[in-house]
């Protein structure tokens, strides 16, 4: 037993210390507010650097899930409809299920790559990878 318990420490010592961490991931929250017939997500940008992606490529999202124009504008994001906080959090939380959160380890740490020329979403802590879906 004494010689497993040291080879235990002596990999967990070697490990990276991003995966030695227990910490786990915190969704953002969407701050919104509706103004006459817009929504505006006022913190597009702590959102964005949670997920480590472009902001325009998460208001493309929500623009194509929600059948409506959406620009970004500054640090927030403005949708031309009115659309309710809560189905706002559901299409990040979308958007976080498909381009951020790794589809095997549920890590979010993941990094959007190309191999063989092709577009994909690989993940820094386990290796999996999956095709990056275009938003169409």
């Amino acid at each position: 037993m004494d010689d497993y318990d040291k080879l235990l420490d002596q990999a967990w010592s070697k490990l990276p210390e991003k995966l030695k961490s227990t910490d786990r991931f915190e969704m953002p929250a969407v701050d919104s507010l509706i103004e006459g017939k817009t929504t505006i997500i006022r913190n597009l940008n702590e959102i964005s650097s949670a997920f480590d992606r472009k902001p325009a490529h998460i208001v493309r999202f929500l623009s194509k899930e929600l059948a409506v124009p959406a620009i970004v504008d500054g640090n927030r994001a403005i949708i031309q409809r009115r659309v309710k906080s809560r189905l706002l959090q559901q299409k990040i939380q979308g958007f976080a299920d498909e381009y951020v959160l790794c589809h095997e380890c549920k890590r979010p740490d993941t990094k959007i790559t190309e191999l063989s020329g092709q577009k994909i979403i690989k993940c820094t802590a386990c290796g999996g990878w999956w095709p990056f879906r275009q938003i169409k």
